[in-house]
């Protein structure tokens, strides 16, 4: 028996676009000589449709397409799946379900039990949990299917405060009560580049708790902020990687049951370094976005530093230099090599580059608050009005040309709020704001891993907003090798300020930070859509009171 793993890339509410691709990749199965194809979590809508789902109309359209995509399953079967009414009168209205399409119609389903409510997702909302499991005899073999989280009962969390086991019932202990012969699992899992090894163990404990090979299919692609590394994967009985498909790319492959129990071919080597994966996920997210939304071209202010220089090779990459243009804003504090830097950047990259001086807007604030701020010390306030010029001006070149505006933030400035509201933390989609600095400066080595693509004097020079004379990030906020150190373990870990103390920070440091983390939760409320490539990205997946007093 022949089994076919097809792991695309798919766009919410896009039924058409969703049919063609799933159509094509059963096509492609069928030719290869494929008993059954298998496709990812809810992938006739898309993931994750959200409240699309409480549209009557939305689920109809599902059940259409699915009706249309069973048309193309003769002499091949299909694994999808799709939002399904529950036609009890008790629960709620959906079921997250997996069909088996055979010979024109639904031969199959099984319900999703563990409907994960952590992190960005909130499945509860939408749909009723399954509390009954049973195998399905395909062709001579057992089927085990799950969804998801159904087989990611035991699954490993950064939180120590979170138990080991998430959920009180195990659909795979129930099902494996039933001698099935092989574990499928449908996923919608979105990339997090400290879960790589952990997602992949999973799969491999599985397969050697039960003695049963397990077959993961997860999408690629992004939607909105959420980024799906793919990476689907093949575990024999030992639970050794019989394969693993690519990150970040779509690939339909196929496999005999008795290949996949023996593993007498070779896994593929997919293993690479974090930053290579951070660096695919971005670019991935960043032409999604863009492609997904009908959007074209972009617009980056470019200041000479490293994080708008991560920013403007991030969006060539995506979009092609030809969609994507710099505008350069110095002002009377800007150095003449951060001018000279960024010009050299976007040269090299062959982008479209303006200089439009703020001085004279500058000055023309200062003169008409004059009367207003007599008799005060310049501030902070002096340099705000200046990031905000520099918002109005990329708002400008955007309204003309058509172009959205990507910020630069990273999320160590996020964290603390080293950012201005309408201002430096204007534009229409963060680019690298779920990015710790020190990495930013670990993504500049990849970028000119082979040659000089940013500045060398961009990665070297002490970073600074340029927004008053000598001015350093270092004036405000600890060396970032600190600050992200305490950051990581207070956002990510959610450890308390006692216990990252106890394990060796300085106090008063550790203090300030998280002050700082807590007391800029309003700026992050109105922040753009972040690219998320952790485990804890600000927005959907973490969600903070603004008013709380802890």
């Amino acid at each position: 028996m022949k089994f076919t793993v097809a792991q695309l890339n798919y766009h919410i509410g896009n039924f058409t676009g969703n049919k063609d691709l799933i159509c094509k990749a059963i096509r492609k199965a069928k030719a290869a000589g494929s008993d059954l194809i298998i496709f990812s979590e809810l992938c006739i809508p898309g993931y994750p449709p959200l409240d699309l789902l409480d549209r009557l109309d939305f689920i109809e359209k599902c059940d259409h397409t699915v009706k249309e995509i069973a048309k193309e399953c003769t002499g091949i079967a299909a694994i999808v799946g799709s939002p399904t009414i529950n036609k009890k009168h008790e629960g709620k209205k959906l079921y997250n379900s997996a069909l088996l399409l055979s010979e024109g119609k639904v031969i199959f389903s099984a319900n999703k039990a563990l409907l994960p409510t952590y992190d960005i997702f909130d499945e509860y909302r939408y749909f009723e949990p399954e509390k009954q499991f049973s195998v399905f005899l395909f062709k001579g073999i057992k089927l085990a299917i799950t969804i998801c989280e159904d087989l990611w009962d035991e699954q490993p969390f950064d939180n120590e405060f979170e138990k080991t086991r998430l959920y009180t019932v195990s659909p795979m202990e129930e099902l494996a009560r039933q001698n099935p012969d092989i574990i499928i699992n449908i996923a919608a899992s979105p990339f997090s580049y400290s879960k790589i090894e952990a997602k992949e163990n999973i799969f491999i404990s599985k397969a050697i708790k039960y003695k049963i090979p397990v077959i993961s299919v997860n999408q690629t692609g992004a939607n909105t902020e959420l980024i799906f590394d793919g990476a689907s994967i093949v575990v024999n009985e030992k639970g050794e990687v019989f394969n693993q498909l690519p990150f970040f790319e779509e690939a339909v492959e196929t496999y005999t049951f008795e290949n996949i129990k023996s593993g007498s071919i070779a896994k593929r080597d997919t293993k690479t370094d974090s930053i290579s994966l951070i660096h695919k996920a971005l670019v991935t997210g960043l032409r999604d976005y863009f492609t997904k939304t009908g959007l074209k071209s972009s617009i980056i202010g470019l200041s000479g530093g490293i994080d708008s220089a991560i920013c403007l090779c991030l969006a060539v990459d995506a979009l092609g230099n030809e969609n994507v243009r710099a505008l350069l804003m110095p002002s009377r504090y800007s150095s003449d090599h951060s001018v000279r830097d960024a010009i050299t950047l976007a040269d090299s990259l062959k982008v479209h580059y303006d200089i439009v001086n703020i001085e004279k807007p500058f000055r023309a604030f200062e003169e008409d608050l004059a009367p207003v701020f007599k008799g005060m010390n310049r501030d902070v306030t002096e340099e705000n009005i200046q990031a905000r010029i520099r918002a109005i001006l990329l708002m400008a070149v955007s309204n003309k040309y058509g172009c959205i505006v990507l910020n630069t933030s990273n999320k160590s400035e996020a964290a603390v709020g080293y950012g201005t509201l309408y201002g430096d933390m204007a534009g229409g989609l963060s680019v690298i704001g779920d990015v710790y600095k020190t990495d930013v400066y670990r993504l500049a080595g990849f970028i000119n891993r082979e040659s000089e693509i940013i500045p060398e004097n961009i990665i070297r020079k002490l970073p600074s907003a340029e927004l008053r004379p000598d001015q350093f990030d270092t004036d405000s906020l600890p060396d970032y090798n600190i600050l992200d150190l305490i950051l990581y373990q207070y956002i990510e870990l959610q450890k308390p300020a006692s216990r990252i103390i106890s394990e060796g920070a300085e106090r008063d440091t550790v203090l300030k930070v998280i002050r700082m983390i807590d007391f800029n939760e309003y700026k992050r409320y109105q922040a753009p859509p972040v690219l998320r490539i952790s485990s804890k990205a600000f927005g959907a997946g973490r969600r903070m009171p603004l008013v709380a007093r802890y």
